[in-house]
């Protein structure tokens, strides 16, 4: 369905700023509290915490994110999910966010309304509180929504992007590619494994792959080091083999490169035991896979046979 309508009184420009607001809390309901701690105030008010505080930020927007095929429902609660994979590969907890909408006047209503309750849906299933954001008005047939989450430690420790050694073995968690057919707005966030690999100490480093492992490995690369990647071990998704019978590019250039993926990219010191950790995710997520595809070898020194992330293209914004 269209974010927008030629219908006048189905329109964003008949509802008015201030209804459209209040139709906003209505939609939202339980998943946005009331104010100083949510939507009617200057500023939200979030409450302190002992933890590291974690902020991250993503926009969803129409013809670049999602589609006329994707449901407002769906598109609302991926806005909410790309943010949360990023709290999830610091192995964090996510609280509370806030949304801003820039759209056009001939945005449709009946649209907006499921876009809000996807995103509510979301936001209670994660426990997230939706307590602000900002309306402005942009060109017409345009729609995008910009979220900003606020989460926090879910324990001691924090797992950014750096870190990586010489001999570290490289993991990633589910199956990769074929992202545009539906994963790129139905897939779960990888919240709880996230928190459940911070806790882990041999976990050095993490991110989530969004841009396609080929550009996000890169991230995780410390100066001197290279990736050496097992092209055999990488998880391939069914999805990927089905577009590639379309493309006509292999299967594992989809797994590389697609993007929108939301799995979580792992790095383990090289002497951690992987069998150890392999039981151990087993027990704890029977239904995820966690594969070890490769690992950090010095910068020109990659074996033969090994699969280069450079010889493959992810996501770049502004190309």
């Amino acid at each position: 369905m269209s974010p927008f309508t030629a219908i006048r009184a189905d329109s964003a420009l008949a509802r008015g700023e201030r209804r459209l607001i209040a139709d906003i809390r209505g939609w939202l309901g339980r998943a946005s509290p009331r104010a100083p701690f949510g939507i009617g105030d200057d500023c939200a008010v979030i409450p302190p915490t002992r933890h590291r505080q974690l902020v991250t930020t993503d926009p969803v927007i129409f013809g670049r994110h999602f589609d006329a095929g994707v449901s407002a429902r769906d598109v609302g609660a991926k806005l909410l999910k790309r943010n949360l994979s990023d709290i999830a590969a610091m192995g964090g907890r996510p609280v509370a966010a806030v949304v801003s909408l820039a759209l056009g006047a001939d945005a449709s209503v009946r649209w907006l309304r499921g876009f809000y309750r996807g995103l509510a849906a979301c936001a209670r299933r994660h426990r997230v509180r939706i307590v602000g954001g900002d309306i402005t008005q942009g060109p017409e047939r345009f729609f995008g929504a910009f979220l900003t989450l606020h989460g926090d430690s879910a324990g001691t420790r924090v797992v950014t992007r750096t870190g990586a050694r010489r001999g570290d073995r490289i993991y990633v968690t589910g199956t990769l590619g074929g992202s545009l057919l539906g994963h790129h707005y139905r897939f779960a966030p990888r919240l709880a494994e996230g928190a459940w690999l911070a806790r882990r100490p041999e976990v050095r480093a993490m991110m989530d792959v969004s841009d396609g492992l080929a550009k996000d490995l890169f991230s995780l690369t410390p100066p001197g080091l290279a990736p050496a990647l097992v092209a055999a071990a990488v998880p391939v998704s069914a999805a990927a083999r089905r577009r590639a019978r379309v493309s006509g590019r292999s299967p594992l250039a989809h797994a590389m490169g697609d993007g929108e993926d939301y799995e979580l990219l792992v790095v383990v010191r090289s002497g951690a035991d992987p069998g150890r950790l392999a039981r151990a995710w087993r027990r704890r997520f029977p239904g995820v896979r966690l594969t070890e595809i490769g690992r950090f070898v010095r910068a020109g020194a990659e074996p033969a046979g090994a699969l280069r992330p450079g010889d493959f293209h992810g996501y770049e914004h502004l190309r």
